[in-house]
Parts: C-alpha cells; sequence; structure tokens
C-alpha cells in the first residue's frame, strides 16, 4: 500500500528533490501540496492533479500517511510542530532545527501528537560513503577526521532568503556543514562535542559572480546577505575523536570537491567526491587506504547524481512505522544544532578581538 504523501514547500528542493521522485516511486502516491504562492502550480508538472494549499492547515492524518516538509529553513520547526501537533508523521529537510529551542518544540510536538518526525539526511545514504563506512574496522581505534566540502562556485541565490541570517540561521555552517556534521554522526555513531573553536568569512557573498548556477535562481538586484560563506573549524567529541571541518560555498579552487579523511590507530582512509548536484564535480569518488606508507586505492560503487535522494525514501516507508525512531531525529538534531551555536559563539569571539585595537 502506497505511502499518502504531502508536499509541502514548493522551491527548489521540493520541486527538484522531491516531487519528482515521489512520483515515480511506487511506494508514494502524492495526493496533496502546499505552498502560499498562486504559481506554484507550474512546478507540478512531474504529478499534475494534485490539489495546492496555501496553508499546512489544510492537511490531516485522515488523508496524508506523511509530509514531506521543505520549507525554507526558518520556517522548518514551525511548520512541522503544527503537523505533528495534528499527527502528521513528517519528513523534514535539513536543517531540523535553527536552535536548541525550536528543538525544544519539536520534541514536544512529537510527544502531544504521537507521531513520528524523520529527518532528511542524504549524505550517509551516497555509495560512496557506504564503502567508506565499511572500512572503517580496518583502522583500528578512530584518532580524527577531516571534513571538508568546499564548491568553487556555489552560492545558492545569493541575496535570497538562503544568505539572510534571519531566514536561514546561518549560512555555509546550516546548509553544507550540517551535511557533514550528519554524515560525521553515520560513520561513528551519535556524540556530543565537548570543545568546539571555529572563524567564518564572507569573501565572496557579495557578488552575483559566485552563485550556484545549478539552482536556476535569478539573484535579486542589488542584493546581498550576512552570513558566512566560509567555515573553518576544530571540534572534539566526547569519545575523544577530535574533527577538522572546512565548509565553503565559494573560493578559488577549479572544482567542487567534499573529502572525508578518518585517522585511526591502524590507517587511514580517505574519500574525495562531491556531494550534491554541481555540475563542476570531482571526475569520480576515489576511495584511499593508508597503511604503513602504502596507498592503495579501492573500488568505489558508481550511481547517478542524486540517487541518495532516491534511496532514503526506499527506507523511508518501513522507518515510518517503527515506533523506536520516535524522538531520535529531535535528539541527532539537538546534537548538530547546539555544536552549530558554540561554532558561531566562537567565531563571533574571533570577530570581536580582531575589532578591538591592540593596546602599545
Amino acid at each position: 500500500m502506497s505511502v499518502r504523501t504531502a508536499v509541502v514547500g514548493l522551491g527548489w528542493a521540493g520541486r527538484e528533490l522531491w516531487l519528482p521522485r515521489l512520483a515515480e516511486h511506487p511506494g508514494f502516491e502524492v495526493v496533496h501540496a502546499v505552498d502560499p504562492a498562486a504559481t506554484a502550480r507550474t512546478a507540478l508538472d512531474a504529478a499534475p492533479g494534485i490539489p495546492v494549499h496555501p496553508t499546512p492547515d489544510a492537511l490531516t492524518a485522515r488523508e496524508v500517511d506523511l509530509a514531506v516538509v521543505a520549507v525554507p529553513n526558518h520556517l522548518h520547526a514551525d511548520v512541522a510542530a503544527g503537523l505533528l501537533r495534528r499527527g502528521v508523521p513528517v519528513f523534514l529537510e535539513k536543517p531540523v532545527c535553527l536552535t536548541s529551542g525550536e528543538a525544544d518544540t519539536l520534541a514536544a510536538a512529537e510527544r502531544d501528537g504521537g507521531a513520528t518526525l524523520l529527518a532528511g539526511s542524504a549524505a550517509p545514504h551516497r555509495a560512496d560513503v557506504g564503502a567508506l563506512a565499511r572500512l572503517l574496522p580496518e583502522l583500528g581505534r578512530v584518532r580524527h577526521v577531516d571534513l571538508s566540502w568546499v564548491r568553487a562556485r556555489g552560492i545558492p541565490q545569493a541575496g535570497g532568503w538562503f544568505t539572510q541570517r534571519s531566514k536561514a540561521g546561518g549560512g555555509v555552517l546550516f546548509d553544507l556543514g550540517w551535511h557533514l556534521l550528519d554524515t560525521l554522526a553515520s560513520l561513528l555513531g551519535p556524540a556530543r562535542f565537548t570543545q568546539v573553536l571555529g572563524v567564518t568569512s564572507n569573501d565572496f557573498l557579495g557578488t552575483g559572480a559566485w552563485s550556484a548556477a545549478w539552482r536556476q535562481e535569478e539573484t535579486p538586484a542589488g542584493a546581498a546577505g550576512d552570513v558566512e560563506d566560509t567555515a573553518w573549524g576544530f571540534l572534539v567529541r566526547d569519545d575523544g575523536v577530535s574533527v577538522g571541518l572546512r565548509a565553503g560555498w565559494a573560493s578559488h579552487q577549479a572544482r567542487d570537491v567534499t573529502r572525508i579523511r578518518v585517522t585511526g590507530s591502524a590507517a587511514t582512509a580517505e574519500l574525495r567526491c562531491t556531494f550534491g548536484f554541481s555540475p563542476n564535480r570531482h571526475p569520480h569518488a576515489e576511495l584511499t587506504l593508508t597503511r604503513e606508507g602504502t596507498t592503495t586505492s579501492l573500488p568505489v560503487p558508481r550511481e547517478p547524481i542524486g540517487t541518495e535522494y532516491r534511496r532514503q525514501l526506499d527506507v523511508l516507508a518501513d522507518v515510518l512505522t517503527d515506533p523506536g525512531r520516535r524522538g531520535r531525529a529531535v535528539g541527532e538534531a539537538r546534537t548538530t544544532v547546539r555544536v552549530i551555536e558554540d561554532f558561531y559563539a566562537s567565531a563571533r569571539r574571533a570577530h570581536e578581538q580582531l575589532a578591538v585595537p591592540a593596546h602599545h
């Protein structure tokens, strides 16, 4: 029996990621859509004939088994909490929440409505990340992980809501950084972070020349932004593993490259690839294992771009009915948003120190 699904939000993610994949998946049937814009109907070419509502209040647990929520960041917690309170299970695009307070709101809504919140997290469902995960037992005790996702040009709609702190919560750290932290948790398991140091910059934000062309969104005239386009950090988990984190929407490098390097007591494994949909990609995923001075290249499964989103749907119907999943997404999101809050606090302190003139 198909999962009766509503897509809430028909921006790029709802229109390009979820509607086509849900429409073609035999386990799902798109029965409703929600978007306040009157032009949203034009986004339903992949699944015509679906009623479009201006607000999610029209959705009820009698008619909908799952709501896929892909609204702008600042609406995530409010929209998801409203659906959960009415007993509608929610699959929520990252970031699940923007503050620890929003995590509390989602947890209460999940309890009150008796519905399950599931979090979208594409990267752990990639075949190359899975190949890296299978190498971990050969590494001995994991000591350090380097995580980076740096684009050559990839600011999402510079000047749009993605680059406004009031609507996005932050910049590249909430976008690419959330994916990297999700991937880390999938590889090593969840953990709290006991130490967080971070710095941010926005050298590329002021010009549309660094925008993500593949999103096919116009940059508003004269638009700017007040978030970071680059973040560097050093983190320590409560299991003693240290983490180097770098996320960049734009840079001076030639290609968009994602790198995950896991250093253990017995060996080091490294994956180089490109997450996401950018056409300016690393040619193909590369996985290596280095032990005692010898580096070995290992085979990596190849798959079409975006397969990880379809793979999430393959398992979604099963986890939707698993009572053990209730509360898990909020707990994991609480850990992620807390480290991002600490990261920004550290970056603010660094900027404040630079602003104070030196005394001679």
